[in-house]
């Protein structure tokens, strides 16, 4: 089958099988690795992406689902050599652990501060709550999507 998707805002066309995971369509036809592919049943949250600016765990979803979306991968944060503020408070503040969640639990924090640009502990608790660290008890994770929070431009309002 072939499909198009727009991937970290670039098109791309490709006959795929039509079982084809997302996961699997990202990291082995384009290339993109920062989705990680983990437990293979949708509990982890490693390969969450966003799908029109939502999350979604892309293990679950077959690329053919995908066509005529938008996607945006770990990769697709950074924006003309910036990192995205959810990047640097992972850095900042130690988020990253061993790494293997940190894509997911990135693109579900850009979601969450694109859609409560202040959340408090619970609120980023609730929304990474669908994604496992086996690292840690998520302390430094939460402090990280905090810093971005505190980091992250917001468009003025003109009256």
């Amino acid at each position: 089958m072939q499909i198009t998707v727009t991937v970290n805002d670039q098109p791309y066309t490709r006959e795929v099988e039509p079982r084809l995971l997302l996961v699997h369509f990202l990291r082995d036809e384009l290339g993109l690795t920062g989705t990680h592919w983990g437990c293979d049943t949708s509990n982890c949250g490693a390969c969450v992406v966003q799908i029109d600016a939502v999350p979604v765990k892309s293990c679950t979803m077959l690329a053919v689902m995908a066509d005529g979306h938008h996607v945006t991968t770990v990769e697709g944060l950074e924006k003309n050599g910036e990192l995205d503020p959810v990047q640097k408070g992972f850095t900042e503040c130690h988020g990253l652990q061993c790494g293997f969640c940190t894509p997911g639990m990135m693109l579900t924090a850009r979601w969450l501060l694109d859609n409560n640009p202040d959340p408090d502990e619970s609120e980023i608790r609730e929304a990474i709550s669908g994604q496992l660290c086996r690292c840690t008890g998520y302390e430094n994770i939460v402090r990280s999507v905090r810093w971005a929070a505190e980091h992250t431009c917001t468009p003025e309002v003109s009256a």
